[in-house]
């Protein structure tokens, strides 16, 4: 090669790693702060207590027998019980304004198409089973997928799950499934 074409490539490499480096500089300046690597997070002796490891919530005593649907108001828990007694799932629960008292209930009503609830929010999977106060006392999901505490103020009946969970209550709980409502 002669030394005019060396000079030549040599031009060209160096324009070309400029390029690249002028690329991936406006690259790295507009890439969404989601992508950057993750920040460490503090240390649980800095900060925090270590968060306790969870444990499965036990079906409480004294809930029935036979297929039903247990609701726990002090746990904010709900199980789906087969006939065999077997819990089939268990899930977190945001319960509603009014509560209904300890004891047993049926499923009275289902409304599967979205709906808004009594708090204004749009809700699916409706499976009501109590009255309380004149407001029906149903568990629901709300389509955008929020579980936020009812306003005290307002009487609301909708015990609210995720919506995984309520798809689960929906497939489960059919109209007289039995509802057993303890302390």
């Amino acid at each position: 090669m002669s030394r005019g074409s060396s000079g030549i490539v040599a031009g060209l490499t160096a324009a070309a790693l400029v390029a690249v480096g002028v690329l991936a500089f406006q690259a790295s300046a507009n890439a969404p702060d989601n992508l950057a690597a993750p920040k460490p997070k503090p240390s649980a002796t800095e900060h925090e207590k270590p968060k306790e490891k969870s444990r499965p919530a036990a079906l409480p005593k004294g809930s029935g027998t036979g297929k039903r649907v247990v609701y726990a108001l002090e746990d904010r828990r709900v199980w789906l019980v087969d006939a065999d007694g077997e819990v089939e799932r268990t899930f977190e629960v945001m319960p509603s304004a009014l509560s209904p008292l300890p004891g047993t209930y049926r499923v009275g009503t289902r409304q599967g198409a979205a709906t808004k609830g009594s708090d204004g929010v749009m809700i699916e999977h409706v499976v009501r089973f109590a009255m309380v106060d004149d407001t029906s006392v149903g568990f629901s999901a709300a389509v955008d997928g929020s579980m936020e505490s009812p306003d005290p103020t307002l009487k609301t009946g909708g015990v609210r799950m995720s919506r995984p969970d309520g798809d689960a209550m929906w497939d489960f709980a059919m109209v007289t499934t039995k509802v057993v409502v303890v302390p």
